[in-house]
């Protein structure tokens, strides 16, 4: 092991108590897409302490920021996640995902003049459903990185990034309302709309490749039981294994969307909800290191179980990977039978087997970074 890489492990385990203090602040004040302002704060600021420049609200974005530490020649880019799920909190461990990537880039910091890095910290808001990372990819950010790297909780380890492409939409019926009883036949009814859509699309999964779901859920079913439903809505995910296959599989579920309006004489409104998420590119030579370092300090990726499929998870990341190196590996926290998205997952992203994934992961980024930022200046 390298002196440096000595230097960055010792780093990451004297600001242990720092990182796990931040990882329980996010996890037990838990904000949505786009409205993590305490969140997003938090995360700079711990940051900042550690002298790095940052710029808040960056590129126009309320809860995403810049923070920037070094002027050397690699440009290393290291993404935070903080946003939660709606009624379950970080059931996907987002708080961790920025105590990895602040622990990581804390460490890096003091290194940064000899490996010749520039460390550019994202704060990345509304990774769940709403692309931030997109938004601010649109807006010039992660532009010319050498590296982009983040690392994301799963029950178990896993190395390679494997998600689905993914588009979120949401979808409305506008019928007319009615008395149930008396007037029936002169309302036109969103619910039906709605019910013959969610039919069809059981019926068109018999067509559809293993590499494709397609899943949603109504979010407003009508007002009252003796009165037509004029008004429904919804929201869709449609997921597959490119974004060409993607394009191709949204053809077919819109039409199974149209055929209730159709039927029912119901108007229909389909708006996305964010761009697509790209599948994700993997920078192999990077992966290759955090496979290695992760192992060095004894990290001990899964085999094959049905645990590991959250590397098939969509991810706005996989948007960053189209435009620079990048890598997305998993980092397991033992949660056993309790899966991502799930109220149980939540309460394993605090605890000990929590703290040691932070501190793993941390170590094994800022351990990646230096090996390719070395590898790079060789050649």
């Amino acid at each position: 092991m390298t002196t440096s890489k000595q230097y960055a492990a010792t780093t990451v385990g004297s600001d242990a108590e720092r990182l796990v203090r931040l990882s329980e602040q996010l996890h037990a004040n838990p904000e949505t897409a786009w409205e993590e302002h305490s969140s997003s704060r938090w995360v700079a600021e711990s940051l900042e302490e550690a002298g790095f420049t940052v710029t808040p609200a960056y590129l126009g974005l309320e809860t995403a920021f810049l923070a920037t530490f070094g002027n050397g020649p690699f440009r290393l880019g290291l993404c935070a996640e903080y946003d939660a799920l709606p009624g379950l909190g970080h059931a996907c461990g987002h708080n961790l995902i920025s105590a990895i990537t602040v622990g990581a880039a804390r460490a890096l910091a003091p290194l940064a003049d000899a490996a010749g890095l520039t460390i550019e910290v994202y704060g990345t808001p509304a990774e769940e459903g709403g692309g931030g990372k997109i938004e601010l990819l649109e807006r010039g950010a992660f532009a010319g990185l050498d590296l982009a790297m983040m690392a994301h909780p799963a029950p178990v380890d896993v190395a390679e990034a494997e998600p689905f492409a993914v588009s979120h939409s949401h979808v409305e019926y506008r019928g007319k309302a009615a008395h149930a009883a008396a007037y029936p036949e002169q309302g036109v009814n969103a619910a039906d709309a709605f019910t013959i859509a969610q039919v069809a699309i059981g019926l068109l999964r018999q067509q559809l490749p293993p590499t494709v779901r397609v899943h949603g859920v109504m979010t407003n079913g009508g007002e009252a039981p003796n009165a037509i439903p004029a008004r429904t809505e919804g929201r869709w995910y449609v997921r597959a294994e490119s974004l060409a296959q993607l394009a191709e599989t949204e053809e077919k579920v819109w039409r199974c969307f149209e055929a209730g309006a159709l039927a029912t004489g119901a108007k229909l409104t389909v708006e996305p909800e964010s761009k697509p998420y790209a599948e994700f590119r993997t920078f192999a030579p990077a992966l290759a290191a955090y496979r290695r370092n992760a192992e060095e300090i004894g990290r001990v990726f899964d085999p094959g179980t049905p645990a590991r499929r959250m590397n098939r998870a969509s991810t706005d990341m996989g948007n960053v990977s189209q435009v620079v190196n990048a890598i997305h590996p998993y980092v397991g926290i033992n949660s056993g039978t309790a899966l991502n998205h799930q109220p149980e997952f939540a309460a394993h992203c605090v605890g000990g087997d929590a703290e040691k994934a932070i501190l793993d992961a941390a170590t094994a980024l800022a351990w990646t970074a230096l090996d390719v930022a070395e590898e790079a200046t060789a050649r």
